[in-house]
């Protein structure tokens, strides 16, 4: 079952789409597209890692607590580990596709504010 910050009814943010690959308790793999102008807001998650696999467009993460921006483009990747606030768009507000896989822990959303 997925958690519920994964259903698109309950997140407090829109995107084009997102899929599900697979999903247990400790580990979840989906597919993000952001399409044109979308963003995933400021937020942090407990226990899990994100590893971001590029696949169409240039994704951009922003972090904080130090400062930290990277680009991921196809066929590159980047991290954000956990307890580390990060922020996601499009490079330049275009249209980005990109694979997450988050884990190993327990998925949480926890937004913060600041833009």
């Amino acid at each position: 079952m997925a958690a519920p910050q994964a259903s698109p009814a309950n997140r407090s943010y829109a995107v084009e789409s997102v899929e599900v690959l697979a999903e247990t308790p400790e580990l979840r793999m989906s597919i993000f597209t952001l399409g044109a102008g979308q963003e995933i807001p400021w937020h942090w998650h407990s226990n899990v890692t994100d590893t971001y696999f590029g696949m169409e467009g240039v994704t951009v993460i922003e972090m904080r607590a130090p400062a930290e921006r990277f680009e991921v483009g196809p066929g590159a990747t980047g991290r954000v580990p956990a307890r580390r606030a990060h922020h996601i768009g499009g490079k330049n507000g275009a249209r980005c596709k990109f694979a997450l896989l988050q884990g190993i822990g327990r998925y949480d959303f926890n937004p913060v504010g600041g833009s």
